[in-house]
């Protein structure tokens, strides 16, 4: 790679004029349409006259240069400035993971909240074994505590943590929040303190010190899509148009089998055995099923990978409609997808979790046609039959048989 040289006091030549075209092109094979391709290339060309300016290197480029870069000219239009962030940060991964630069050294005086919370990540990954999602769930809660602490202790968080300031932080947090966020917030601050003890940051385990939020268990049938519903919801996705056909093949997993939102996006082209009709499913906790590939839900996978996917270095089934063409991200990308089609549909949801309505509709409709718990704990994979128990719930008419009469003159019959 050539480097930078000054010759009487000036830069003669920059490295990052020999990644702009790699770049551009690395974006054209992510699925970028030219015109957009185009916008990029002027501003990454005006970014290396900038650099050329200021005397700095790719190898020296970091995030501080970008923002001064991005704030050059205060008379800019924010969403002309908003986009030429876009491109910087990109370009920025693109120079690190892609061209192989080191980029400049890690700073050594890094905030121990940093460093805290990347080993609380590793811990709940490595040595708790949570799924990805479980772990984007636990850390805001605990960067909120970290930043917090920050700015009342100077950054000696371990040294001023004690009960009070536990008590301080969770009565601030909770202020006219949900019931389930304060759960959350509880198990995540439990879990932290539990990290923070067993890792000898701390010699008292605080974890005792949050107080535990009462959640009723089966307090009140689940909700879900009726049959009828889950049809209307089908029938309303446009299969002409690729998004649609996508889009179609998700739904069908969901009501068909009951995947789960993250089993979808986490679902990849080698997880599909087309002779033998199966599709491997990695679950919660890292489980790993084999399902039936029914008769539907293979025709709408093999239209959307024939027509719409196309060649792609990425291996998930299901891509982003638009550049980068990379997969899903995450499960709220497919909460939007279903949000989008009960709109269409005209279904009203209620509850959260809009993906997970499809699931518990299908355990409705095999409680009510006479499944046990057992094979509807098998379809759902629940590693526990007391998961299973709560779509007992929804089976109404059964329920009416157990019910004691009401203790009045008048009363159930």
């Amino acid at each position: 790679m050539k480097t930078a040289t000054f010759k009487d006091g000036r830069l003669q030549s920059l490295p990052e004029n020999h990644h702009i075209e790699p770049f551009l092109n690395h974006l054209r094979a992510a699925g970028y349409a030219e015109r957009t391709l185009r916008k990029k290339r002027s501003v990454t060309r005006a970014l290396a006259r900038w650099m050329k300016r200021k005397r700095i290197t790719a190898d020296d480029l970091n995030e501080s240069h970008i923002d001064a870069f991005v704030a050059r000219s205060p008379r800019r239009r924010k969403d002309h400035a908003k986009f030429e962030l876009a491109v910087m940060r990109l370009f920025l991964r693109y120079l690190r993971s892609v061209a192989g630069l080191q980029g400049p050294p890690v700073q050594k005086d890094i905030s121990a909240g940093d460093g805290l919370l990347r080993r609380y990540k590793d811990y709940l990954r490595r040595d708790r074994g949570l799924a990805e999602n479980s772990v984007h769930v636990y850390v805001p809660f605990i960067r909120d505590l970290l930043a917090s602490q920050s700015t009342q202790t100077g950054g000696a968080f371990t040294e001023a943590l004690n009960t009070l300031t536990i008590r301080d932080f969770i009565l601030c947090q909770t202020r006219n929040r949900s019931a389930e966020y304060i759960r959350l917030l509880a198990t995540a601050l439990r879990s932290f303190f539990r990290f923070l003890f067993l890792s000898g940051q701390i010699t008292h385990d605080f974890s005792p010190s949050v107080p535990r939020v009462c959640k009723y268990r089966q307090s009140s049938p689940p909700a879900f899509l009726s049959p009828e519903d889950v049809e209307r919801v089908l029938t309303a996705t446009d299969r002409s148009t690729p998004s649609g056909r996508r889009d179609h093949a998700i739904l069908l997993l969901l009501a068909r089998l009951g995947l789960r939102a993250g089993e979808i996006v986490s679902l990849e082209l080698d997880d599909i055995h087309w002779r033998a009709g199966e599709i491997v499913v990695n679950g919660k906790g890292g489980m790993v099923d084999r399902l039936p590939m029914l008769s539907d839900i293979g025709e709408a996978l093999a239209a959307y990978l024939r027509e719409d996917r196309g060649v792609n270095a990425s291996r998930p089934v299901f891509l982003r409609m638009w550049a980068p063409r990379i997969g899903l991200i995450g499960p709220a990308a497919v909460g939007h997808i279903v949000r989008r089609a009960l709109a269409r549909a005209g279904v009203r949801r209620s509850g959260r979790g809009a993906a997970h309505l499809f699931r518990h509709g299908l355990a409705t409709k095999m409680i009510r046609r006479g499944a046990s718990m057992s094979e509807i704990s098998e379809v759902l994979r629940h590693r526990s039959q007391t998961t299973t128990a709560i779509y007992a719930q929804v089976s109404f008419e059964a329920l009416r048989g157990v019910a004691l009469a009401w203790p009045a003159i008048g009363g159930a019959r």
